[in-house]
């Protein structure tokens, strides 16, 4: 085996390498050859390592030192000073973290990584770094020492709940399918991550897919599967290359295939790719997508615990889910249940973004309140404004206000409050956003990825989203908010899935925290927060200097007036698209609603 002094880790995200990182990397190592370190410095690829929002990124250990920023013009330097002379290059550095056993990669403060433990760690594409970190151990143990009884017993005891959404009891679904006589049994992973912001599985599977295998074969081992199938979209390319090289690495070291070390048992599995329909998330479409059929939801019962893929019992869990389980067997139940609540155990990975200064991908223990999550974690609102909201669930899940900051972020709490997990998006609002605005923007969303199949999701979304772009048109009419709430009870009562019942939730959450948002709309024809385009208004105050930036910017000659003179904005032909006001360095444009 061949060892180096340095290991560069290069971000291959996809915002990363937008931004040139592919470049960066071949003039890395075009540098390192020059320089006669190439057999010194191993430069490798790996999925997102911080936010990306300054990339590309790399990581360099042992030192563990980030650097963000660069260009190919800056290789030169950095290879001379960190590997030559040995001097960090602090001006392209984010921060310093020493790698040790409890603290890996370059966690934010009071984040606890356990499913991303291995992310910008290891190399995805080498089975034998994951190996390195204990990778496979757990399947070991559960083949050579454990029955699938016992193995189902222990996950039970840690309390892990499906991380897809509804939080549902992991080894209860594992349990139903195997005590279900018939065979062949099947095992499914959902990693249709399709949650507008949300990529939380798509990292993992993308930096650590083999925490996924095993967790999958682990789980199949329990339930007797003898074959699984990853139903990933397409629209994740990297990851759907990153899983089928690590399927193919588990085959080739007899950890997938025939006789799985030795033991007797025998389990394969597959990558589907999915067109990248929302509705495909719900178990029962993905399981029809993957016969090849249209992925549309069915009524249960039957479960597909029952009568799933083939029409045979079938256990569907998601990555994030799988994921956890290699470190429960590993380190046990009781070391899992540590962390979290009494009913929520461990840690969830969530994808933060919206008005947040640290937006990204975090993992924190369950329980955290949202207080920790956006100040501490998260870092605060950016920019200084104030927090307004919180959007917790996904499209389907609940705006929660600034009366919950210190709420914990449990399956219990957030259901309590009008809100739920979900898959963990979590989308941060200062106190300038519409919320009639982000309702629509959410009803917009999942009125365009209902499957059609039922009558008060394909018609009912559409009714509330009129509604809804009337209201923000500024065409509200009396009654609005009454027929909102209306079809809102009955779509969520009557929709045959989780997506048509889910979908009224912001509208609900928002017409509870933020009614008089929408009376302002209706009945005063403003919008509060001055974002719905026909309901503001334009101005050019008096210490305009006539400087003339505006009305050079103004796409469509909005503006008139002479040099040196205040100019004037024709209301009639703005389009109110804010440039003028964004140009203006004299602060004289003034929007008004």
């Amino acid at each position: 085996m061949k060892y180096f002094r340095s290991h560069v880790l290069v971000c291959i995200d996809p915002e990363c390498l937008s931004k040139g990182a592919h470049e960066v990397e071949d003039a890395l190592q075009d540098e390192l050859v020059a320089q006669g370190l190439i057999d010194e410095v191993q430069v490798l690829e790996t999925s997102r390592i911080g936010g990306c929002s300054n990339g590309p990124e790399l990581m360099v250990y042992p030192e563990g030192i980030h650097y963000v920023g660069l260009t190919a013009d800056d290789v030169p330097y950095l290879v001379e000073e960190h590997f030559l002379k040995g001097r960090p290059v602090k001006k392209f550095m984010e921060q310093i973290t020493v790698v040790t056993d409890e603290e890996l990669g370059p966690p934010k403060p009071k984040e606890v990584r356990v499913v991303l433990r291995n992310c910008g760690q290891i190399d995805p594409n080498n089975i034998e770094d994951y190996i390195a970190e204990d990778g496979y151990a757990a399947l070991a143990k559960v083949l050579g020492e454990m029955t699938p009884q016992a193995t189902i017993d222990e996950v039970t005891r840690s309390g892990l709940r499906g991380r897809g959404g509804a939080g549902f009891p992991a080894a209860r679904k594992w349990q139903l399918c195997r005590n279900v006589p018939d065979s062949p049994k099947y095992l499914t992973c959902n990693a249709d991550e399709g949650d507008p912001g949300a990529f939380m599985n798509r990292r993992v599977l993308e930096g650590d897919p083999h925490s996924v295998l095993e967790g999958m074969i682990i789980a199949a081992y329990a339930i007797g599967a003898s074959y699984g199938y990853v139903y990933c979209r397409a629209e994740y390319p990297l990851a759907v290359k990153t899983l089928n090289i690590a399927i193919q690495q588990a085959r080739d070291f007899g950890l997938l295939g025939e006789n799985i070390m030795g033991s007797g048992f025998s389990f394969d599995l597959e990558v589907r790719m999915g067109a990248g329909a929302f509705v495909c998330g719900e178990e029962t479409a993905l399981i029809a997508s993957i016969e090849g059929k249209r992925g549309e939801p069915k009524p249960r019962p039957p479960f597909p615990a029952v009568k799933g893929v083939w029409g045979k019992p079938t256990n569907n869990n998601n990555v994030e889910t799988y994921a956890n389980v290699p470190q429960i067997i590993l380190r046990g139940a009781d070391w899992f249940a540590s962390m979290g609540t009494e009913k929520s155990k461990g840690t969830k990975t969530f994808a933060i973004g919206g008005d947040v200064s640290n937006a990204g991908l975090i993992e924190v223990p369950i329980g955290m309140t949202i207080r920790e999550v956006v100040f501490d974690v998260g870092g605060g609102i950016k920019d200084g404004k104030e927090f307004k909201a919180v959007q917790i669930g996904g499209p389907m899940g609940g705006c929660l206000t600034a009366e919950h900051l210190d709420l914990p972020i449990d399956y219990e709490s957030l259901t309590k409050a009008g809100a739920m997990m979900g898959s963990g998006g979590l989308v941060v609002m200062d106190d300038e956003t519409c919320m009639v605005d982000i309702a629509r923007f959410f009803m917009e969303f999942t009125q365009d990825e209902s499957c059609g199949k039922c009558t008060p999701c394909r018609v009912g979304t559409k009714r509330m989203l009129e509604i809804l772009e009337r209201i923000c048109g500024g065409e509200g009419q009396d009654g609005d908010i009454e027929r909102l709430e209306l079809l809102s009870a009955q779509i969520m009562k009557t929709s045959l899935c989780g997506l048509g019942q889910g979908a009224p939730q912001p509208v609900i959450s928002t017409l509870k925290h933020f009614r008089h948002e929408y009376e302002a709309h209706i009945y005063e024809k403003r919008c509060p927060a001055k974002v719905c385009r026909p309901l503001i208004h334009y101005t050019i105050l008096d210490n305009c200097t006539g400087c003339m930036v505006c009305a050079r910017n103004c796409p469509v000659e909005a503006i008139s007036g002479q040099r040196r003179s205040v100019h004037v904005i024709d209301p009639n032909v703005c389009i109110k698209c804010g440039i003028c006001m964004q140009v203006c360095n004299f602060n004289a444009v003034e929007v008004t609603s």
